[in-house]
């Protein structure tokens, strides 16, 4: 009996390879450039799972040229790159990689907080630029945190343990969310609900960490952007969408904002030449909210997982796409 051919968009960590090795007839992009849309075309032709990233396009027309397809697994807690509607229409159950991803992103949302607030490459330029020739009073000044107000936007289980961090800085902490938690969770995290336009106008630091969806895209645009305090850092480790970023490179360059700390960006990757980039106030990383080696690793797996599971007709474990399995 043959096995399941399985096409992997990219290379990942070996932990998810050893899954799949010996249950599939494996297909991998080894390239560090994601495939282009006419190889994906092609190469999906043929195969009965598909491993997939965020930057790969998984719409209608590709989904349509993969007659064979009965999973697709994504190596991400996003999808917004997939068409989920039509997948859905097909039988095709749409997998993810929730909540292993949870501690190293805050963990990223607080590097870039911090680096941001306190100047951190801004001192590593200066000193490379070898203008570090005497201690200044004045030199470099950034901001306090403890008795600060943290503003976090999107309260999920990230946007949760942003805020069990903060807490070790004595942050007044607010957040909206699209339901509010419960007063126990509120009480144990120690958040006050809000309105946006009350957490964009009181809060020193915001933080983003909502989904990307319709109602979410261009959420802080230049409207919002003015209501914020000209003192307030604006932290996004959750889509680059999410932020109008014309407006954002605006209020930067204006200082109607001090300074803005980016992993994620519109598009990615950011063009090298891109205005942004050459702002002091805002610190830019590749979407590297996951990457740490055991977060990865995690995340390769729980995709193997899905894919293998998916494979054998059976639920998903984490599933996006649940109606998949009333509808067929």
């Amino acid at each position: 009996m043959s096995k399941p051919k399985v096409f992997i968009t990219r290379q990942i960590p070996q932990a998810g390879l050893d899954l799949l090795q010996d249950q599939v007839e494996l297909e991998i992009w080894m390239q560090n450039e994601p495939p282009p849309y006419t190889i994906l075309l092609e190469k999906v032709q043929n195969i009965d799972g598909l491993l997939c990233l965020l930057t790969d396009k998984i719409d209608q027309q590709l989904i349509t040229n993969a007659p064979h397809l009965k999973v697709i697994s994504q190596m991400a807690v996003g999808y917004d790159n997939i068409d989920l509607n039509f997948a859905t229409n097909k039988g095709i159950p749409v997998g993810n990689t929730p909540g292993v991803l949870t501690e190293a992103t805050a963990d990223l949302t607080w590097a870039l907080l911090m680096a941001i607030t306190r100047r951190i490459t801004e001192g590593q330029e200066y000193i490379k630029q070898g203008k570090w020739t005497t201690w200044q009073p004045m030199g470099l000044l950034g901001a306090d945190f403890v008795g600060a107000t943290l503003g976090i936007i999107g309260m999920g289980r990230i946007g949760q343990a942003v805020a069990r961090r903060a807490k070790g800085f004595n942050l007044n902490i607010l957040y909206t969310n699209r339901r509010r938690l419960t007063l126990n969770l509120e009480q144990e995290l120690g958040v006050n609900y809000v309105t946006l336009e009350q957490l964009l106008k009181e809060a020193d630091f915001i933080s983003l960490h909502t989904p990307l969806t319709e109602e979410t895209y261009h959420l802080i645009s230049t409207k919002e952007l003015k209501q914020m305090k000209k003192t307030a850092f604006l932290i996004n480790t959750a889509r680059g969408g999410i932020i109008d970023q014309n407006a954002l490179l605006s209020a930067l360059k204006e200082g109607e904002i001090a300074g803005a700390g980016l992993d994620v960006t519109e598009p990615e990757p950011l063009p090298k030449d891109h205005e942004l980039l050459t702002l002091n106030n805002v610190i830019i990383t590749p979407h590297i909210g996951s990457a740490s080696y055991k977060t990865r690793s995690q995340m390769a797996i729980i995709a193997a997982q899905n894919l293998l599971v998916g494979l054998q007709g059976l639920p998903l474990p984490y599933c996006v796409n649940s109606a998949v399995y009333n509808n067929h």
